[in-house]
């Protein structure tokens, strides 16, 4: 059964995204805990073999769930998020991969032992660090918008151009030796120009039919995917590996023609990216063998990594990023945080193959170098990049964060104490009035719509991971907690109680959860404040105890908690009952 196509399958994916789940339990790296699960269950105790049980499919397989992949994370590559750093990018894209081109290939060959053509050509390929490993490590890290995004551009532009670098260092080899399979040239920039625009027409195309809503809702979704692996395969049809630069043009074209349908199509795409980047890790390192993971450890192959972790990516980085405007602490985390992933390992194999088909042998060594860069990467910078960030002040929030949708006297007192516990706050609204008494006891506020494509492309909402909406429409709640469901997940995001005659499960179905509890909305809670109530903390201990207190305070109305661990609670109505028995601090609204 083990060896069943229809076992290995649904297994590998269930073992990706399990992985994906203990790394978000206990707070780790997900690409280090996929990575160690496909070892146990491929080389180490063989449950499954992928690329023999899939057989000629499995690096089709692969190639197809990579094209989707880049196209997602390209489009998110909006250039407004860019505005004030484009220099930075253009420069670390150019100069820096060039830089890193040359010296990994001087690596290679002085440290790796490889021959010159087999150097020349995988130091363009090594020059790649990608959405499926960069991703999930901004994900982890939370850093501060420009160095987070500088590292999201890179990864998702260079990786096409990484793998189109190895082509054209491929061909070359192939003309300077004459050696059959070469192509000129011209040949070559033909077809990748050729493959960029067809990326970036099908992507014209697609966002114009989806604006003029000549697709409908319910077939948007599946024929842009389809689009997608289409346009792979043809560009790849017509050169290989021209492929990822053809959809990641066709995803950077659709990104900035700011389509109303960007943020629904987004969605769809995350939530397949998550599945796909979870199984092809899981089936690439699982396809392993234990004859290549012993090669892993050769002193030659571990001073390779080290050079170029140490001195290729910040020697380039450092070089490209002169007189860019960047400061010394984001040069020097952008010059450490370089991750190996997909692209490399699937891409190196190709090429191990077809230069070993033309006489060159030392490119046997190709598959075990790329797999301990990759695992070197993935684990030194896992596991780095928070605890770096931090060091260099270049962490958003390395706590909780709270944004407060909605100025009124009740969120302004609830800002201020949020504040006053260690507590970053964001109170935004509409009325700029509304906010003065929040700016006079310097909360950092917003006027604006949380909705609105100014705030998503202008405000900084990286350093605050909840929200609490209390503006006075409920029906304006219930949509700013259903649109931020997917990037703060349901069990993160609060509203006060509905004040008008709609069912309870409008708000349940759509909405955040309840803040306070259902018997006070924000208008009355706005009428308490301004009739003279105060939100009062008192720590609870096993001398004073929750029985004690109500005593004392019959008519408070707890509004949130802090734990001993220094967590907040803000989900009375649920889980006070769970830890009113242990020592906490009650924040309570007391008139």
């Amino acid at each position: 059964m083990l060896d069943n196509l229809l076992f290995q399958l649904p297994f590998i994916i269930f073992i990706g995204l399990f992985s994906q789940w203990l790394a978000w339990r206990f707070r780790m790296p997900a690409i280090v805990i996929m990575s160690i699960a496909g070892l146990l269950i491929g080389p180490f105790t063989g449950l499954v073999s992928p690329k023999e049980t899939f057989g000629p499919m499995f690096q089709t397989l692969i190639s197809l769930a990579v094209a989707v992949i880049l196209f997602e994370g390209s489009l998110s590559l909006d250039f407004r998020e860019i505005r004030g750093f484009r220099k930075s990018i253009l420069r670390i894209s150019t100069v820096g991969a060039a830089i890193a081109w040359l010296t990994g290939s001087v690596a290679a060959h002085f440290i790796a032992g490889l021959s010159w053509p087999v150097s020349f050509v995988i130091g363009g390929l090594f020059i790649v660090t990608g959405p499926t490993v960069i991703l999930p490590l901004l994900r982890q890290a939370k850093l501060k918008e420009r160095p987070a995004a500088i590292l999201k551009w890179e990864g998702i532009v260079v990786d096409p151009f990484g793998a189109l670098l190895a082509l054209f260092a491929y061909q070359v080899v192939l003309g300077i030796y004459q050696l059959e399979g070469g192509t000129s040239l011209t040949v070559f920039f033909v077809s990748a120009f050729l493959a960029a625009l067809l990326g970036g027409l099908i992507g014209f195309i697609m966002g114009q039919c989806l604006e003029r809503s000549l697709i409908p809702e319910f077939l948007k979704s599946p024929l842009l995917l389809a689009m997608i692996l289409l346009v792979f395969a043809i560009s790849d049809a017509i050169m290989h590996e021209t492929g990822l630069l053809a959809v990641t043009v066709m995803g950077l074209v659709m990104a900035n023609m700011h389509l109303t349908s960007h943020h629904e199509l987004l969605h769809f795409k995350e939530n397949i990216s998550v599945i796909l980047i979870s199984s092809v890790f899981i089936m690439l390192t699982s396809s392993l063998t234990i004859d290549i993971l012993w090669q892993i450890i050769d002193w030659r192959m571990l001073l390779f990594v080290l050079a170029m972790m140490f001195v290729v990516r910040p020697l380039s980085i450092w070089i490209a990023t002169i007189n860019t405007g960047l400061t010394l602490e984001e040069r020097a985390l952008i010059g450490w945080i370089a991750p190996r992933g997909i692209v490399a390992l699937t891409v190196s194999g190709y090429f191990a193959t077809a230069l070993q088909e033309v006489g060159f042998q030392s490119a046997q060594l190709l598959t075990a170098l790329t797999l301990a860069l990759v695992f070197a990467t993935v684990v030194a910078h896992g596991f780095s990049i928070g605890w770096l960030a931090k060091k260099l002040n270049l962490q958003a929030s390395s706590g909780t964060g709270i944004i407060i949708v909605g100025a009124s006297p009740f969120t302004t007192q609830l800002a201020i104490s949020l504040k006053n516990n260690g507590i970053d706050v964001l109170l935004m609204d509409r009325s700029w009035e509304d906010l003065t008494l929040a700016r006079q006891n310097d909360i950092i506020t917003e006027t604006g719509d949380i909705l609105s494509e100014h705030t998503e492309f202008y405000v900084d909402l990286t350093p605050y991971d909840q929200l609490i909406v209390a503006t006075k429409q409920d029906a304006y709640n219930v949509l700013v907690c259903a649109d931020f469901v997917p990037e703060l997940g349901r069990l993160n995001i609060y509203q006060t109680a509905l004040h008008s005659t709609d069912p309870k499960n409008y708000s349940r179905k759509y909405g955040g959860q309840l803040l306070v509890d259902a018997q006070h909305d924000i208008h009355q809670l706005n009428e308490l404040v301004e009739q003279g109530a105060q939100l009062r903390q008192t720590k609870i201990t096993e001398v004073f105890t929750w029985k004690d207190y109500l005593e004392q305070n019959p008519y408070a109305i707890p509004v949130y908690a802090i734990t001993q661990d220094g967590d907040i609670v803000l989900d009375m109505v649920n889980k006070y009952d769970d830890i009113k028995q242990e020592p906490h601090t009650i924040i309570s609204l007391i008139g």
